[in-house]
């Protein structure tokens, strides 16, 4: 491409609002932002089509890649395209399902080998913070990893083993000397039940109640409040535990949320027995509950909606039997994100500009992300052409995710990316990958 780029968009998410701009493109970046009709100079023009809109890049920093070790789940080249063709242009890795886990600098380093040469995005990644290695954590913060992810309960994989109470402290501690955000898997394992073998829904729902989230939560909330750390509480589903939240933050504990396009796009009424594409933990609740989850993300008491990537292969998914209580519990959705939550939201009347809060700015902010989530001067160029209003069909085979497993094949999602742009050039699956290993506060 030209050495400046001049985009105009009749339709441009900037600043928080929707307006006509042209966006000039300069050296990977933003150069500056200006009225539509702006003369272009020397650079060459792209001009969106009537019905497009122009975003900044998606930033999911809740993404499960797996390799290495488990690459036959996912792995970096097809989990960076599924991210590239959804309209995400930065991914942050989870340390775990990967063998081995991010827990040790020398695991950064491995996962950083089978990264290189094969993102098609830019990737960052989580630490962990698992029992024992609280002495490996500042070596991590050091290599530039975004935080540390932990769980309340057992992680589902026995190389990464949870935190005990006691153990969660003294890690919050270490996290609060660092600065570093300690994000957390908040599920109390004492309330978790049985489930029994079959494809019952409602068993596998009835085994992991709202009480077993709300109960975590408190634990994170009071942690945090006496270590003076910064947590994130990830992929909530139970409503009930926002008021916690909501509370906390007001008396100044510094604690953020999230959750995920499949708690605020399904409900466990619609949920067939055998679906074990659906299981994922915590668990899809009923129709009151994801409303709930709406109105908290409108109120702001929910920060941000990052996808939980969490593939498997179908054989894990156990769709021969539908057994709930053997079925992988995880939903892949990093390429459909956008448009999964678009679709419920523009049913709801909820903006454009709101989703684009909660699926770019939002995420980046919390977790340092520098010149992401955002169309702005200075800001890497880092941008997504997505056509609101058409519909499209989910084919899990035409889906870059690396097994054809998907929770929402079949289902009719309005908007479309049509296209995606990394560090101011369209991504080309033809050119080859162009991805950069990014380390938290760089460029």
């Amino acid at each position: 491409m030209a050495a400046e780029v001049l985009l105009r968009a009749a339709r441009a998410v900037v600043g928080g609002a929707e307006v006509a701009a042209s966006v000039r493109v300069r050296d990977g970046v933003v150069a500056g932002i200006g009225a539509y009709d702006e003369p272009a100079g020397e650079a060459e023009v792209v001009e969106l089509a009537a019905d497009e809109v122009l975003l900044p890049g998606l930033v999911d920093t809740h993404v499960h890649v797996n390799e290495p070790g488990r690459t036959e789940w996912e792995g970096f080249a097809s989990a960076t395209r599924a991210a590239a063709a959804g309209g995400v242009t930065t991914i942050v890795d989870m340390p775990l399902n990967s063998i081995p886990p991010t827990t040790t600098v020398a695991a950064l380093e491995e996962k950083r080998a089978a990264a290189a040469e094969q993102a098609w995005v830019d990737v960052g990644f989580w630490g962990g913070a698992v029992p024992g290695n609280t002495a490996d954590l500042a070596g991590l913060h050091d290599a530039g990893v975004f935080g540390f992810k932990c769980f309340l309960l057992d992680s589902g994989v026995e190389e990464f083993p949870h935190l005990t109470a006691a153990d969660f402290t003294t890690a919050m501690a270490e996290t609060a000397r660092l600065g570093a955000l300690m994000i957390v898997h908040a599920e109390d394992g004492e309330a978790i039940g049985d489930c029994a073998h079959g494809s019952a829904y409602d068993s596998f729902l009835a085994s992991r109640p709202d009480a077993a989230e709300e109960r975590a939560i408190a634990l994170v909330v009071d942690t945090a409040r006496t270590t003076g750390g910064r947590a994130h509480v990830v992929h909530l589903s139970a409503s009930g535990a926002v008021p916690a939240l909501r509370e906390a933050r007001a008396a100044g504990v510094d604690v953020s949320v999230e959750t995920c396009p499949h708690y605020l796009h399904f409900e466990s009424g619609s949920i067939p027995d055998g679906a074990t594409e659906l299981k994922c933990c915590p668990p899809i609740r009923d129709a009151a509950n994801r409303d709930a989850l709406w109105a908290a993300l409108s109120d702001g008491d929910i920060d941000m909606v990052v996808s939980d990537h969490s593939p498997s292969t179908a054989e894990l998914k156990h769709r021969d039997t539908g057994d709930f209580a053997e079925a992988w519990g995880g939903i892949a959705s990093l390429q459909l994100g956008l448009p999964v939550v678009w679709t419920t939201a523009r049913e709801r009347g909820v903006p454009l500009t709101d989703v684009v809060r909660w699926m770019a700015t939002a995420p980046a902010r919390r977790v340092g992300l520098v010149g992401k989530g955002e169309i702005a001067v200075g800001a890497d160029a880092d941008l997504c052409v997505f056509a609101p209003d058409e519909p499209w069909v989910v084919d899990p085979a035409r889906l870059h995710h690396k097994n054809p497993v998907s929770a929402y094949a079949g289902r009719t999602l309005t908007g479309t990316v049509r296209q995606t742009w990394l560090c101011g050039a369209p991504i080309d699956v033809a050119a080859g990958p162009r991805g950069r290993l990014i380390r938290r506060g760089e460029r």
